[in-house]
């Protein structure tokens, strides 16, 4: 099962943070926003191309959610989002 648990959100959250700040994830033609901004920040797709990937590939290609949780995790709910939404 991939999944991933609330607090594994609120991880993730402070390390996208982190790499805006370090301008590992920078604004683009695409997705334009703003790195000041703490409450709306880049959007999915922008996180996938410039953080996500390159870590999950350095990792050895997994998901997000096997490289946080190996074995995987139950699932009991299910959520989507809208990737283009900072």
């Amino acid at each position: 099962h991939w999944c991933i648990t609330k607090a594994d959100l609120r991880f993730l959250r402070r390390k996208i943070r982190g790499a805006v700040q370090e301008m590992e994830i920078v604004p683009h033609d695409l997705d334009p926003f703003d790195p000041r901004d703490t409450k709306t920040g880049p959007n999915m797709y922008t996180v996938v191309n410039q953080y996500i990937m390159p870590l999950t590939s350095r990792a050895g290609g997994m998901s997000w959610a096997l490289l946080r949780h190996p074995e995987g995790l139950p699932c009991d709910i299910f959520i989507t989002h809208c990737w283009a939404e900072g």
